[in-house]
Order: structure tokens, then sequence, then C-alpha cells
């Protein structure tokens, strides 16, 4: 039993993007960090912590390719693993019907990468009527260039996500606010 109706979903922090060409170490190590504290401090809090892993049929996010394993260094023991084919994690995975017959109404969105399975899900959850966290600063994304061949940063695309996220879809907030946030509902 949990102690609120809230869970942590860690979205895609798997192995198979170090495969990818765009993969950058660059954020690498502050997003570990922030996304470890995430996952330590729902444990801790009795939270439980939803891993979702991306799937294909061919390539590094094949179950074949041994990519499809939790991105080291971070650990977690998660109350649950689904896998997903969509963007969305409530797309044909069962996460849906796991949150709801749990009790579960109010969800933290964190993992890779942030504008897309991350904002994907967040969108989703909210038109489903869910309320959604998304912890930005542990979520991961890379540079992208646009068709107009603008180079955006991750942080750009992070910023741009949570402006759009923002009192919208979700409520923008720290590791530490989402945490404050699951327990006080508890309380």
């Amino acid at each position: 039993m949990t102690v609120s109706d809230t869970a942590l979903i860690v979205i895609d922090a798997q192995e198979s993007f170090r495969q990818r060409p765009y993969w950058r170490e660059d954020d690498v190590a502050a997003y570990i960090e922030r996304q470890q504290a995430l996952i330590d401090g729902a444990t801790k809090a009795d939270i439980p912590v939803v891993r979702i892993f991306h799937v294909e049929e061919t390539g590094p996010f094949s179950e074949a390719s041994g990519f499809v394993a939790t991105l080291a260094p971070l650990s977690i023991e998660p109350a649950v693993t689904f896998r997903k084919q969509r963007h969305s994690a409530l797309v044909g995975s069962g996460l849906d019907v796991w949150l709801t017959g749990n009790g579960i109404r109010r969800i933290i969105v964190s993992g890779i990468r942030t504008e897309q399975c991350c904002e994907t899900t967040t969108r989703h959850a909210s038109d489903l009527g869910y309320e959604v966290d998304y912890v930005g600063e542990a979520t991961l994304t890379f540079p992208m260039t646009d068709r107009h061949g603008r180079q955006w940063s991750a942080s750009e695309i992070r910023a741009r996500t949570e402006l759009v996220l923002e009192d919208r879809f979700a409520r923008i907030v720290t590791v530490e606010e989402a945490l404050a946030g699951a327990l006080r509902k508890a309380a």
C-alpha cells in the first residue's frame, strides 16, 4: 500500500539511447543525479516507482539488442515495469490500467526524452484526468536542428517544453517540490 495516490514514472531511462548518433554526455551526469534523487526520494516515501522501457522490433530498442536495460549508473527497484511502443507511456502498455487499479490519480513524470516521450506522456495523462508533476531537471534530451538549420540546445528544448506544459498540462517542479507535494497530499 502506498502513502498517497501518487506514482513516479521513469520513462525510457535506458541504455538504448547510448547507441543513438545524437547521444551526448554533456548533461548526463546532472540528469543521473537528479533522476536518482527522485527515485530514492520516492522509494523512501513509499511512492511506487514505475519503470517504462521503449521497445521496437529491431535496432537498439529491441529486446534482442540487450540495450533495453536501465541506464547506468541509475539504480532503480521499480514496483512494476511496462514496455511501450509509442511516445506516450499510456498507449498500449497497461500503465493506465495499473494506475487506476492502484488508486493513483497523480503522477510524477521523469526520464528520456524531455520533449518527446516525457512531454507526450504528460499531455496524455493530463487529458485522462491525472494530476501531473513534470520534473524537467529529471529529464534528459539532446540538441536538435530544426528545418531552418537552427540548432536548439538541450536546455532550450527543456525550457520550451516546460513553457508549453506549465499550468496547462502539468505543474513544473523540482525533485524536492515533487516529493514534498506527494507527502503533503498523503498527510
